[in-house]
């Protein structure tokens, strides 16, 4: 791609509209913020930039190299041939699909193997004793949309930025964003052992002190050993991606989540049930696991301050990922209010697949609008077409490769659902086949849910982008729990009305 070295050129428009001829001279921010970077022209030459005007780095800077910034002053004839009308490069629907289609398959067959699991340890002693468990299971499960999905789209943009590039920076990047990952995953199982607490509490009006202890013992056990075993191979998958020369948008979020569900909820059972084993004699174990992490904090946040991108993310991304523990967590009171009743108790082998599946299409969509607007956007700018009132149908609407992604992950969602179930159908023994009335419940409520996830995505990432907040760090968190939250509450509305009109094949 040859970029041009006038700053006066136009910037690269979306649709055809332009982005407005006060922003043709708008200095780049990430030259500017850092003096002495130089700026490309279009005939590799390097030519000096002015750095007197003074510009508030906005987050985003960290994880991009300046000359990126630079290529939103495409020639409009480079940008006809190179770019499509979303200014993204041009992708075919093959090679888009096939990238997607793997991953997104290995995933589900993840989190089928995870409601698999669940059937199946859900009549273990310390689930039976200890019902807030259940609580926990999307939150501790949906931190792989708060951590691992989130690095996956932060590392992914800096492949796409060329920013690991540098065996020095590579490491530096990676390693500060291990250890703020595992600084968050500490936190986040502490914080979400509380909720279950609190949730628990509410809804049975009492709350022993050991299963507090318990609680809080398997949450953050499993929140950090989790964390380490996937970030360490989310790393993998990202330079793998870069080397094989995959676009990692398209694959990096969903293999995080392949195994992840599966991986959190084994241990989250074998931790559980080891507490549950040795409370009465041994009580004193749980209390000192807890301190061993919580003393490995400080030691986390040294080494994230490493790196100025994991060192701003100490500071300012807490936010999306709290909330996000909190909706998923409300979700886990669905889910285990919804067990609790043996009319229902079959939705327990499903909630993971719709939950997990949902979470994976959205993520690789705001990955990928993300990436495009770390690209071709200077932070606070946004396309013109999204300047405009919100509407869905643009989501869909339209030839850019955003819109070409949002209609094949739409698209995958029935053909793949249908072989989830089939999948699950033949793990069970397949005696029995599901009934048409829950195929079409099953398949109405994963539709319904992917569809508001990726009409939210495109709204929610360009809205953190026109606020200068990082897409990358933000919006996956909050997507992933809405989809916890929307799965599970649409599936439990799938069963309760199978349940009514007396549908016996549902479970």
């Amino acid at each position: 791609m040859v970029v041009s070295g006038s700053q006066d050129e136009q910037l690269p428009r979306s649709g055809s509209e332009g982005r407005g001829a006060n922003q043709q001279n708008r200095p780049n921010p990430s030259v500017l913020h850092h003096s002495g970077h130089p700026h490309l022209s279009s005939n590799g030459n390097i030519s000096p930039v002015n750095t007197s005007l003074n510009y508030e780095p906005q987050e985003t800077d960290f994880l991009l190299p300046n000359k990126l910034y630079s290529r939103s002053r495409l020639s409009d004839s480079m940008r006809e041939k190179d770019v499509d009308d979303s200014g993204a490069p041009a992708e075919t629907i093959c090679s888009m699909l096939l990238q997607i289609l793997v991953p997104f398959l290995l995933a589900g067959f993840g989190t089928v193997s995870a409601g698999m699991l669940l059937e199946v340890v859900q009549n273990w002693d310390v689930f039976q004793e200890i019902t807030e468990i259940f609580i926990l299971v999307p939150a501790v499960l949906g931190m792989k949309g708060n951590l691992e999905m989130t690095l996956a789209s932060r590392l992914s943009t800096a492949v796409n930025a060329g920013k690991l590039d540098s065996t020095r920076e590579k490491w530096m990047l990676i390693v500060g964003n291990l250890a703020l990952k595992q600084l968050q995953a500490t936190v986040l199982g502490l914080l979400a052992s509380l909720m279950a607490t609190v949730l628990g509490w509410m809804a049975e009006g009492k709350m022993p002190l050991h299963h507090l202890v318990l609680l809080c013992s398997t949450s953050v056990s499993t929140a950090f050993m989790a964390s380490l075993l996937q970030g360490i191979i989310m790393v993998g998958v990202i330079i793998g991606s870069k080397r094989l020369g995959i676009n990692p948008d398209n694959v990096a979020t969903p293999m995080a989540a392949s195994f992840g569900d599966l991986i959190t909820l084994a241990l989250l059972a074998c931790f559980s049930q080891w507490f549950y084993s040795i409370i009465d004699l041994y009580s004193y174990v749980l209390y000192l696991v807890d301190l061993f992490f919580l003393c490995l904090i400080p030691l986390w946040v040294v080494i994230a301050s490493k790196h100025p991108a994991s060192h701003m993310l100490l500071r300012t991304g807490w936010e999306p990922i709290i909330t996000a523990m909190v909706i998923s967590s409300i979700g886990g009171l669905i889910l285990d209010k919804t067990v609790s009743d043996p009319n229902l108790a079959g939705i327990i082998v499903y909630a993971p697949v719709i939950t997990g599946i949902g979470g994976n299409l959205v993520s690789i969509q705001s990955s990928r609008i993300s990436t495009n607007l770390h690209l071709y956007y200077l932070p606070g700018e946004v396309p013109e077409d999204r300047k405009s009132c919100y509407n869905p149908c643009r989501t869909f609407l339209g030839s850019g490769a955003n819109h070409r992604s949002a209609q094949i992950l739409l698209l995958l969602v029935m053909p793949g659902q249908l072989v989830f179930i089939h999948i699950i159908h033949l793990m069970k023994g397949g005696h029995t086949l599901p009934s048409p009335l829950f195929t079409v419940a099953f398949l109405s409520a994963s539709l319904i849910q992917v569809f508001s996830l990726l009409c939210i995505a495109d709204c929610m990432v360009h809205c953190l982008w026109r606020r200068g907040k990082d897409p990358d760090s933000y919006s996956i968190p909050y997507l992933t729990a809405l989809g916890d939250l929307l799965g599970t509450a649409l599936l439990s509305l799938a069963f309760l009305m199978l349940w009514c009109i007396g549908d016996s094949g549902s479970v």
